[in-house]
């Protein structure tokens, strides 16, 4: 079945722009010009991925992306006009896989649709039993992270980094390493968006973040996962 992708901007011709293009990829495709239509509508077509424009009426994007991380697993990239990577690393600590500012090629677009879903097809393919440390367990062939026995919500590319941590544990792997592994295939990124990545599953399978008992820092080299079973 072809995956179903959900485009949400304001504009009309936004979406003009975008729909023909994707179909003709060979991709489902679904519509929504507000937050709220947005929410219901991942929710009833059960979608792979959501393009996701920051300014919306009624609900910006960023408060979108928070509810549809509540809904299920799902790639979500964000469209905005705003360049400056502060507004990058906002999106990315909000849940967003990937972001991508206006104007825009769709031929980048679908490349990075492509990235994403690879990403997620990867993960949910996986066959393996769940690594368990203390009260964390993290499922490659259930792509399932929960702490006590909770499920915690990771985006595609959380979960691929925690993954390739959690399999060694001990081992130091470099920010280039982390990339390579968990974003091989979208080389617009840079090792800086390691870090957002790992800021981000710390707050979410950390008790203290501020001193991780599991993704622990090797300054000066990268990251390596702590094993405190």
């Amino acid at each position: 079945m072809p995956h179903r992708l959900l485009l949400v901007d304001d504009e009309e011709k936004v979406l003009e722009f975008m729909e023909p293009f994707l179909r003709g990829e060979g991709y489902e495709t679904y519509t929504a010009r507000t937050g709220r239509e947005a929410i219901a509508k991942a929710r009833e077509a059960n979608v792979s991925l959501v393009v996701l424009d920051w300014m919306l009426p009624e609900m910006n994007g960023l408060d979108v992306c928070r509810e549809l991380r509540r809904i299920g697993p799902m790639g979500i990239i964000m469209l905005t006009a705003r360049a400056e990577e502060a507004d990058k690393i906002v999106g990315l600590e909000i849940g967003a896989d990937d972001y991508m500012t206006k104007p825009f090629s769709l031929r980048e677009l679908s490349a990075r649709i492509r990235s994403v879903l690879r990403r997620m097809d990867g993960h949910a393919a996986a066959a393996a039993p769940a690594l368990v440390y203390g009260d964390l367990a993290v499922s490659e062939s259930e792509c399932r992270v929960k702490k006590g026995g909770k499920e915690i919500p990771l985006t595609p590319t959380e979960f691929k980094l925690l993954l390739t941590l959690a399999a060694r544990p001990g081992i130091v792997y470099s920010r280039l390493q982390l990339l390579q592994a968990a974003l091989a295939d979208d080389i617009l990124n840079d090792e800086r968006t390691v870090d957002t990545h790992i800021s981000r599953i710390r707050k979410k399978i950390e008790d203290d973040p501020s001193r991780p008992a599991f993704v622990q820092t090797v300054y000066g080299f990268g990251y390596r996962f702590g094993d405190r079973a």
